[in-house]
């Protein structure tokens, strides 16, 4: 498992999305797992970011709000993942400050 340093602090309240690149999903569902309200794996055995209305979400980069409550278990899940395929960025600059591209 590879271990990725961690990102700078986000201010509190900031808002950040999250996306991920299925072509890098090993469709594990280590995502799914830590965070049923914004991953879920679909048929194709891949994983995709879950609207605020629950649906999913297919189309190539589609993004999705991180929910504050539930930002720990998303940065968990970008931390987790075998494929380093979740990204979670600011949604003002688009600077990824969790996953395999956060400086």
């Amino acid at each position: 498992m590879t271990v990725q340093n961690e990102a700078p602090e986000t201010g509190v309240g900031e808002a950040l999305e999250v996306w991920i690149d299925q072509d890098l999903c090993t469709g594990d569902g280590i995502c799914a797992q830590y965070a049923p309200e914004v991953f879920e794996l679909d048929i194709d055995g891949l994983a995709y970011v879950k609207s605020t209305d629950d649906e999913l979400l297919q189309d190539t980069g589609a993004t999705t709000p991180v929910p504050l409550p539930l930002l720990q278990d998303v940065v968990d899940s970008a931390k987790e993942c075998p494929g380093d395929c979740i990204h979670v960025r600011r949604v003002a600059d688009k600077v990824e400050v969790y996953g395999p591209d956060a400086e």
